[in-house]
């Protein structure tokens, strides 16, 4: 027969462990036992395109880490913004998730009607990875480097053309030609980021500024590099100079990918979500197959991506607004 007192002490003890777990808020029970089911995470592009291998490739290996479930689903549409708006209107309780880039997060919202804002739509969980530009030219352009391309293109006689294949390289090319004060360059819109950059390779186009598509044709010289457009040189391209050393301001542009959460996902799991990807992103395994496509591991933190993005939002509305840009039909 158990003694009475231990049995007192067993009852209070229970009842202690109860009154700790009803007095801790809903939020942090729901973080206690976070992921208790499959995560849907959301990107914003069809399946095979730039976000959705790196999102593929960091979230296998998040899911190993945390021994959970992420499914991925392809919302492909409108420049990203189908997709984005999905996740903004879901529940926040981290379930549905957002693997996006910068052009659908920052650039969509200030050019189109978007039913999201950048920032104040999402909590920011991390970024994966950057991915920058460099500027391509048909290999039998009279022009090897950016200020011969100016120059060229202010030259008179047949206008110069460049090839655009998303909206932020039509914006990226409508500000090259404003700050080279070449307004006669045609920007010419293909469908995509290989369609543009086969242009330049079969010469229909004179130039394009390209995600890094064209790495196996700069290296076989069937088109040929002019200038990176980064704050800093490529690592794949450590001959080639930036815009900014080659005396051409406002001209570094990256694209990112990153993950966020609908706005209001409780921070403890928003919090423990970073935590994982940043370490995923350190991963040795995960930051060679990022560099095998060319993609830039960045494993900046939640703070640091929510500046990011405002900055970006913010610069955006600036380039906009100085190069008078105005979609068809508007």
């Amino acid at each position: 027969m158990q003694h009475p007192s231990l049995s007192r002490r067993k009852v209070l003890a229970t009842g202690l462990a109860g009154i700790g777990t009803l007095g801790l808020p809903q939020w942090s029970l729901a973080a206690s036992q976070y992921p208790s089911k499959p995560v849907r995470v959301i990107v914003p592009f069809t399946a095979g395109g730039t976000t959705d291998v790196v999102a593929r490739t960091v979230l296998i290996k998040m899911g190993e880490q945390m021994g959970a479930s992420f499914i991925i689903d392809n919302k492909g549409g409108a420049n990203g913004i189908i997709g984005t708006e999905q996740v903004a209107r879901a529940a926040p309780d981290g379930y549905t998730l957002l693997f996006n880039s910068a052009g659908a997060q920052t650039l969509s919202p200030v050019i189109y009607k978007a039913n999201y804002e950048a920032l104040g739509s999402f909590e920011p969980i991390g970024m994966a990875c950057n991915l920058g530009f460099i500027l391509i030219a048909r290999k039998d352009l009279p022009a090897n480097n950016v200020q011969e391309l100016i120059a060229l293109a202010k030259k008179g006689g047949k206008p110069l053309t460049a090839s655009s294949g998303s909206s932020m390289i039509v914006l990226i090319t409508e500000q090259f030609k404003r700050v080279a004060g070449a307004p006669d360059i045609i920007n010419v819109q293909y469908k995509g980021t290989s369609p543009q950059m086969q242009a330049v390779v079969a010469g229909e186009v004179d130039f394009s500024f390209d995600s890094f598509v064209s790495v196996e044709m700069i290296k076989s010289g069937k088109v040929k590099a002019l200038g990176v457009v980064m704050a800093q040189r490529a690592e794949l391209f450590p001959q080639v100079p930036t815009m900014k050393e080659q005396g051409v301001p406002d001209m570094e542009f990256t694209t990112w990918a990153g993950m966020l959460a609908p706005k209001g996902t409780p921070r403890a799991i928003v919090d423990m979500l970073a935590a994982q990807l940043e370490k995923t992103v350190q991963n040795p395994d995960v930051i060679a197959k990022l560099k095998a496509n060319n993609f830039i591991p960045d494993s900046t933190s939640r703070e640091l991506f929510g500046k990011q993005i405002q900055s970006e939002t913010e610069r955006w509305q600036r380039i906009v607004k100085e190069i008078n840009f105005k979609l068809e039909g508007t």
